[in-house]
Order: C-alpha cells, then structure tokens, then sequence
C-alpha cells in the first residue's frame, strides 16, 4: 500500500471555519435550556464578542490577502479568496441562529418579569418618562455629525453604535411640519454615548412587578427631532461598523520609541478600513409605508421609505459590497447583554453561587512560614476552584520582606485595578530590585498595558517592553531572597495571565516551587529577556519559540517509541486550540503507531479524528461551559514514567515561532497525579462536552466539521470544584499539613 500523505489538504479542517464553530458552540451554551436564563444571555453577549474580534481580524485578514491576489494555499488546501466566501457563508449561518437565540432569550426572560419594551409598546408614563430623560440627560450629550455629499463620512469608531438621520427642512411657515418634496435628503449620524447605560429602566406602576426597560437607540429615535429644530425626520436607521484591526506593531528594538508606536498603533485602528456594517433591518416603526407627524399624545417621531436610502448610504460611504453588510433581525451589539444579566434579583436565572476555595496546599500556612513552607514543597493553585490571593499574597510578601532582594515579572494582561501592579510597585519603593516585562504588543490591551507600564517606571521599576520581533506570553515570576549566607529563588508559573478578576471565570493551573532547576531556569529566562544573554541550554523548561516545537514532538516521538502493542502509549491533551501542522502530522504519526490519544481542545482544531489508517485512535472534545477553559495540560504515558507538563503555549503557529512561551514540568508525584485526575473528569464530561466527528476524506462533507452533544449527567467543572472543596474542608477539619515531598531541593 503506498503511504498516507499527512499533508493531504484533506486531513486538514480549514482553521477559520473551525473557529467559527467553536463560537457557534458557545451559541448553542446560550440556547441550551439546561443552563440559567441569565447565563444564557451571557453566552449569547460572549459569542457577539468573539465574532466581532474574529472579524476585526481574520477576516480584514481574509479580505486583504484576498484583495492582494494572493494565491497561498493553507493547510486545508484554501486559497485567501476560497476561504473568504467559505468564512461569509457561515457567518451568515451563525448569525440568524444567533439572532433566533436572542429572540427566544427575550422572549422567555419576559415570562420571567424582565422585559424589553420595544416603543411601540411604551405607556404614556413610559413616554412621559422618557421624553423628559432625553430632554435632561440624553440631550446634551448628543453630537450630530452632518454627512456631506461627495465627502466621506467623518470618523467613526468601530463597534459603536449610530443612528444614521434622514431629514429635509420644513416648510417655511408651515406648523404642520410637512417636508418639501423637491428638497433632497439631508443625512446626519448620531454615535450613542457610551457613558449611559444601553438598557434604561422604566418605572414600574403601582403593583406592579418586575424589570422594565428600554434600549438607549429608540429613546434616541423617539426623540432625535429635538436634536434637528426646523427639520422634519425622514428615515432613521441604527447601525455599527467594524474596522480592520489587524494592525502590527513596528518593534524595532529601540525601547524610547516602543511606548510611542503602541500609542500611534491603537490611534491608527480607529481609522483603519471598515470591514463590516450591520444595520437595524426593522427601523422604528418602519412597517409604516405614509410618514406620520407626532400628535399630542405621542410626540415620538417615525422612520419612513428613506431608511433605504440612508441604508444605501451608508454602505456606499463605506466602500462595501453586499457580502460586508448584515440586517439583523435582532438589537445590535448583543454584548450588551452582560448589562442586562446583571439585573439585580431573578438569582433563580443564575447559576447557583460557586465560591472559590482556599489553596488546598496552603491550608494552616501564615505569611511568616509562607517562603520556609516553599522551601519543602510545591504548591498547585487550581483557579477559579481556588482563589487567586495566593499569587497575590506572594508578591506582596516578597515587597514587605525585607530578606527579599528582588522580584521579577512577566505582564501580558492583568486588570484594571491590579493588585499585582500595587504590590511590585511598593516592592521598588521598598528597595527592591523590581524588574517588569509588561507585553505592550498584546492585542486590545495595548493601551492598558501603556498605563501599567509608566506607573511602575514612575514606581522605580525597571521595565521592559517586550523582545523586539516577538510576544512575550510566558507567566512568569521570579523572587529572590536572602536567607542566611545563601541566597534562594522562589518561582510561580502559570497557564494563565496575572489578572485577579479573569481568575474567577477563567480555568487556569499554577504551580509555585522552590526547585532549584525550575528557578534557574526562570533567572535565566529573565536574563534573556531584560538583557543580551544568549540562549541557555534549559536544564527543566522549554521557552524559546523554535525549541518549543521542536520538544512537543519530541515528547509526542516518545511515546510512539514506549508504545507496544500490549501496553499502548497514551496522551491526554487539553489546550485551547491546535492548528500547528508540524504537531498535527505528529499526533497522526503517533495515532498510525498505535498510541491513543485524547486531545481536549476548547476552540480550533483542524486535526480530524476518526480517519482509518489515520487518526483512528484520536478523540477530540471540546468542553465550554460555566468557567472559560483556558489551561494548557499535557499528559505522556511514557512506557509507565508519566509526566504532566503545564503550559502558557497553545498548540499553534503563532505560539510555538513567534512568542516566548513556558512549558514547564510537574515533578512532585502526588500533584501530578492530581493533575491527571483533573484531565480524566474532563475526558468523562457528559453535559458540556462536545466530541469531535469526522466522515472518510474524500466525502462530500468532509471538510466540515461535525461536533455531537455529550449527553449524561457528569458536569466536569462541578466535580472538579466539589474535589476541590471536600478537600479543602478535610483538611481544616483534621488540621492537616501537607507533609513535605522526597523529591530532592538541594
């Protein structure tokens, strides 16, 4: 038999459709009857969100490689143009199903006693009401922008909404307000602030209960013609645009300029071209075919036939054809919806409260015996199943201590009022040497990063931009301390970001240690970035981005090399994507040699399991549910010598060559037994698991993906939060102290 090429397009999922249905995966979350209303209407804000970003990006991307004549093939076989009509297709597809959700979602929240009132349905109190709120508090902060003929329209940002305005002034002494007929259409855009809530609460009447409330853009339109005196309004249409934010960052190096270009890099997107337009298919009011002037008891104001012109418009303003304009049949920009679930009450739509447990390792260690108790053992953090403080709590002990020397960091997100930025600020003005890598080039967080950046110099830390050419994704910190005549380092490392809020919603691992390899490493991982040290030769981790390649196959070789037929190798996987080919060919060499293989993999997959000869013994899930699942875990059976690595590193192109990223090992036993644990509840999940099916290539249907529902009563994320929990409240009720481990520290 001649040999399977493994790079045949056909084993290969195209990587934007596939990320397209891991975000209708998330929709489905927001149409499941099994999860709250509530939080139903977060997985709907969630999956708006994730298709405004993939369009500010892969599909400007698309476009412009498209445009270029580009006739690069990806592994899929698609050219730019191919999968740009492919990409339009679907979004097609999951928009109307998304908007369909949304109107259920509605629907069904109003039999709950939340209700969004369209206007046609407002009392005369809700008028009354409302009129007088445009009148005080909309008003005045209104700009009208005019639109004038044969020049663009004036800047926009991207993702905000405007009401587009169609007015012709009104008769000269004529009070009835009628229009001229020979005088053309003048046009004008509103942008709705953003300082005001999108879901206005109406006052209830008296006895009556639950939420009323109405959206900003028709209290807006309902009341616009105060914003336009001496002029009749004509048409009315709300609508969004999205630009290309694809905008690289020029690193040259030169670190005085590197805060400048990030700065002219975020002003640039907000004149980037539009990519998208999206416009309300059903104006206000707009079945109305005769324009209709306010009456005493309701002075709201009408959209008419012109709406089609200033649909019109707008999309010629913006240089777009029909495939880049969207009529919703549903509100614009449903990320809004996180408003709205926050309602206060309706805790019955929610689900039920989860709080994070304390760090079972730490259980009974006060801040005095915090760095003695590091020196004996390793600490795992499992967030948001246990809190951050941890990882809080230790950069603020090493900035109080006066044995620790200095402290060093890695930032690529972090919040907003970050409590990890406080601490390393006092650490420097403690007298600590403070060195910060603060990634300035990580996407939409750029200008936040700029801020923490000049706070912490203005603190006395030493900060470092980036490595000129690449992103620093690592999880790093590294703190040094005085102890006797020697000196030891303590270390934490993670699969996620430093930020105190994302770490109750996001799944992510830690690890803080003392062992003497991994820390050396870390010093000299450091060493690498703030200075002009040459690479090391890692003695425990792998954090260069061609070497990181290189030893996941390796690891993945290995197994196929321990692997016998009486006791097959096996890999357990769970990342957030894999769409690197090089380790795709590696996982079908091992699954051809027998190995099993479970890979969990939240968002884009383009392996395709189940192809005999193949990938027979590969299985794909996907689990999205309560928590994001953002940690990077990789089991290898290793002829009976397991080992658990964590990692900061997606299994793709842009994180194993154009990062510096961790992958590092967890060597006590009993932590990664329980990591492996951890991957085993997820791989019997039965409720919000997905697993990945595949028909034969060559099949007309190949090349789309086919995810099937899970369906059982194990919630993977509930059992792994009630482990956590019985653990915890174990060993406060027997006062337990982890004893320390053999594994050697000297």
């Amino acid at each position: 038999m001649n040999p399977i090429d493994l790079k045949s397009p056909e084993l290969y999922f195209d990587r934007e459709l596939s990320w397209l249905e891991f975000n209708d995966r998330v929709m489905r979350r927001g149409r499941d009857p099994r999860i709250p209303l509530l939080e139903r209407l977060k997985f709907l804000a969630i999956t708006e969100t994730n298709l405004d970003e993939f369009t500010m990006i892969r599909i400007a991307g698309l476009r412009r490689q498209a445009e270029s004549g580009s006739r690069a093939v990806s592994p899929a076989g698609r050219t730019p143009r191919e999968q740009l009509e492919d990409v339009r297709q679907r979004t097609r597809r999951l928009v109307e199903e998304h908007a369909e959700g949304i109107n259920r979602a509605l629907d069904e929240l109003r039999s709950e006693g939340v209700s969004l009132i369209a206007p046609q349905e407002w009392t005369t109190a809700d008028q009354s009401y409302l009129r007088e709120f445009f009148k005080d508090r909309i008003l005045p902060i209104l700009t009208p922008l005019a639109i004038e003929e044969d020049r663009p329209i004036t800047l926009l940002p991207g993702l905000r909404i405007c009401v587009a305005v169609a007015v012709v002034p009104k008769k000269s002494g004529n009070d009835s307000g009628e229009s001229t007929e020979k005088d053309a259409f003048r046009y004008a855009i509103v942008p709705l602030p953003t300082n005001l809530p999108r879901f206005m609460r109406l006052r209830s009447s008296e006895g009556e209960s639950g939420a009323r409330f109405a959206l900003l853009e028709d209290a807006i339109m309902s009341y616009v013609d105060q914003l336009f005196p001496g002029y009749a309004i004509e048409g009315l249409v709300p609508f969004r645009i999205t630009r290309d934010a694809d905008v690289s960052i020029d690193d040259d190096g030169d670190a005085e300029n590197m805060l400048r270009e990030v700065e002219l890099t975020v002003l640039d997107r907000r004149r980037r071209r539009v990519v998208r337009l999206e416009v309300a298919a059903d104006s206000l009011n707009s079945d109305s075919d005769a324009k209709e002037s306010p009456d005493a008891e309701n002075d709201s104001v009408t959209a008419t036939s012109a709406d089609g012109h200033l649909r019109r418009k707008l999309q010629e303003s913006f240089e777009l054809d029909d495939n880049d304009v969207y009529h919703h049949t549903r509100l614009l920009d449903a990320g809004a919806f996180w408003e709205l679930a926050s309602v206060p009450g309706y805790n019955s739509l929610r689900f039920e409260d989860r709080p994070p447990c304390e760090c079972r390792d730490l259980i009974g260690v006060d801040d005095d015996d915090f760095f003695p108790f590091l020196q004996q053992q390793d600490v795992l953090l499992c967030h948001p199943y246990e809190k951050f403080d941890p990882v809080v709590r230790m950069v603020w002990l090493a900035a109080e201590d006066p044995n620790v020397l200095a402290v060093k960091q890695t930032l690529y997100r972090t919040s907003g009022d970050s409590p990890i930025v406080a601490a390393l600020e006092q650490a420097a003005r403690n007298g600590k040497e403070v060195a910060v890598l603060v990634e300035l080039k990580a996407r939409f967080d750029e200008a936040q990063n700029v801020r923490w950046a000049r706070r912490l110099e203005d603190a006395g830390c030493h900060v470092i931009y980036g490595v000129a050419g690449l992103k620093t994704h690592a999880k790093a910190l590294l703190i040094v301390r005085r102890e006797g005549a020697r000196l030891r380092r303590y270390v934490h490392l993670s699969t996620g970001n430093y930020n105190d809020k994302t770490a109750k919603i996001y799944s992510d691992i830690g690890l803080m240690t003392s062992d003497r390899r991994i820390a050396s490493d870390v010093a000299s991982l450091f060493n690498l970035l703030t200075g002009y040290s040459e690479s090391v030769g890692w003695s425990a981790l792998t954090v260069e981005p061609v070497r990181m390649r290189k030893r996941i196959i390796e690891l993945i070789d290995r197994e196929i090399e321990t692997s016998t037929p009486s006791q097959p190798g096996l890999i357990l996987a769970k990342c957030n994507s894999l769409e690197h080919p090089d380790i795709i060919r590696a996982l079908y060499r091992a699954s051809q040699a027998g190995v099993r293989i479970k890979l969990n993999i939240r968002g884009i997959c383009m392996l395709k399991p189940g192809i005999p000869g193949v990938s027979e013994n590969i299985e794909v899930r996907s689990i999205i549910g309560r928590y994001l699942e953002h940690a990077r875990i990789f089991y290898f059976q290793n002829g009976g010598h397991e080992e658990v690595y964590l990692s900061s590193a997606d299994w793709m192109r842009r994180n194993l060559e154009k990062r510096f990223e961790i992958l590092f090992p967890i060597n006590a036993t009993p932590l990664r037994q329980r990591l492996k644990d951890s991957l085993d509840v997820y791989f019997s999940d039965q409720i919000q698991a997905d697993v990945l099916h595949v028909t034969e290539p060559g099949s007309s249907s190949s090349s789309s993906q086919n995810w099937i529902a899970s369906s059982g009563k194990q919630d993977a994320q509930e059992l792994l939060y009630e482990t956590i929990r019985e653990a915890v409240a174990h060993s406060k009720e027997h006062n337990i102290r982890y004893e320390p481990l053999k594994s050697p520290r000297e």
